[in-house]
């Protein structure tokens, strides 16, 4: 049998909140993702966003304490996209993000890629003069 207030005393162990707390991420919002994630998610208990909203805060609590160290580290006091790039792939536990950002980096580079010029298009295609 289950005991009665154990998913409420899990959400507010470590931040000190009250019995009646806010959520510092929707709760509705949880849920609709859970119930996008399967074919067979229709129903969700009162109780499991709790849990999937404290697992997340405790996520990013971690992914930005990584990253705040890298920052720090370069001597800056702000949190850059680079410090959690470096995070995700410095630590194993975020090796399921690696995928995600490769492909944000990938998209990165093209937009920073400087578009060919005329001249160079031309220059590029001179024939060769000598032996």
């Amino acid at each position: 049998m289950r005991k009665a207030g154990l998913y409420s005393r899990i959400s507010s162990s470590s931040s000190g909140r009250s019995g009646s707390q806010q959520h510092s991420l929707p709760l509705a919002r949880i849920k609709k993702i859970m119930k996008k994630s399967g074919d067979g998610v229709k129903m969700i208990s009162g109780e499991a966003p709790i849990v999937f909203s404290r697992a997340i805060e405790l996520f990013i609590e971690e992914l930005t304490r990584k990253s705040w160290v890298l920052a720090a580290e370069g001597k800056r006091r702000t949190l850059q996209r680079d410090d959690v790039v470096s995070a995700i792939h410095g630590t194993d536990v975020f090796d399921f993000l690696v995928d995600l950002v490769c492909v944000s980096d990938q998209q990165n580079k093209r937009r920073e890629s400087p578009v060919e010029s005329e001249t160079e298009t031309v220059g590029s295609k001179r024939p060769k003069v000598g032996p």
